[in-house]
C-alpha cells in the first residue's frame, strides 16, 4: 500500500519531459520561481529560456559538444514573434528566409561556421616566431656585451701544457690522465 502511495506521490511531482527543438513550445515546460526570474532575467533581458545547456546556467554558448544552448540567441522582436506564431502551423508555409531567420533568433552560429577555421594559427605562429627573434636577439646581445673575451686557460695550448705538467707530476696514477701514459715509450698507451 505504501509503495503505491509512493509511486503516486512521485507521478504528480515528475517535470514534465523537455524536447529538444528550435520551437517555442519547448519553453512552456520550464517554470521558473520569481526569486530566480529576478536573478536571470536582468541578466539576459527577455530572451527566452529554451533548455538546460551546457552548464545547467541560463547563458548562451555555441559549441558543437553542446548544440542546445539554455537560452535564445536573440530577443523576442515583434517580427520574431509573428514568425514563431506563423512557426506553430505548416512549416511548408514558410519560405527558406523565414525558416533561416528563425534559426538565427535561436542561434548565432551553424555547425559550418562553428567548424570553419578561424586563422587563430596564424597569431600562435607568429607569437612563437616573435619570441625566437628576441631570444636571438639577447644571445647576440649578451655574447657582444656581457661576455667577456674567454681566458687564456681555454685556449689549446694552455690545455696541452697543462695536461703535460699533470703526466710530468704524476698526477691520478689509478685513474687520472697518468694512468693513460706510457712513461717508458713517452706516449699514450
Amino acid at each position: 500500500m505504501s509503495g503505491q502511495l509512493l509511486r503516486v506521490a512521485v507521478r504528480a511531482v515528475r517535470i514534465p519531459q523537455r524536447t529538444l527543438t528550435t520551437t517555442s513550445a519547448c519553453s512552456k515546460n520550464i517554470v521558473l520561481d520569481q526569486k530566480i526570474r529576478d536573478e536571470i532575467h536582468p541578466k539576459i533581458g527577455s530572451r527566452e529560456i529554451v533548455g538546460y545547456g551546457s552548464t545547467g546556467r541560463a547563458n548562451y554558448i555555441d559549441a558543437c559538444e553542446f548544440p542546445a544552448p539554455a537560452i535564445r540567441f536573440k530577443e523576442d522582436s515583434p517580427e520574431i514573434l509573428a514568425l514563431k506564431e506563423k512557426e506553430k502551423g505548416d512549416w511548408k508555409a514558410l519560405s527558406l528566409q523565414e525558416k533561416k531567420e528563425l534559426y538565427r533568433a535561436s542561434f548565432c552560429q551553424t555547425y559550418s561556421e562553428i567548424n570553419a577555421p578561424t586563422g587563430d594559427w596564424k597569431v600562435i605562429v607568429s607569437i612563437v616566431l616573435a619570441g625566437l627573434t628576441i631570444t636571438g636577439w639577447f644571445m647576440m646581445f649578451m655574447k657582444k656585451v656581457v661576455y667577456t673575451n674567454l681566458p687564456s686557460t681555454f685556449t689549446r695550448e694552455w690545455q696541452e701544457k697543462s695536461i703535460e705538467r699533470m703526466i710530468t707530476q704524476g698526477q691520478g696514477h689509478v685513474q687520472g690522465v697518468s694512468s693513460d701514459w706510457d712513461y717508458d715509450k713517452q706516449a699514450w698507451k
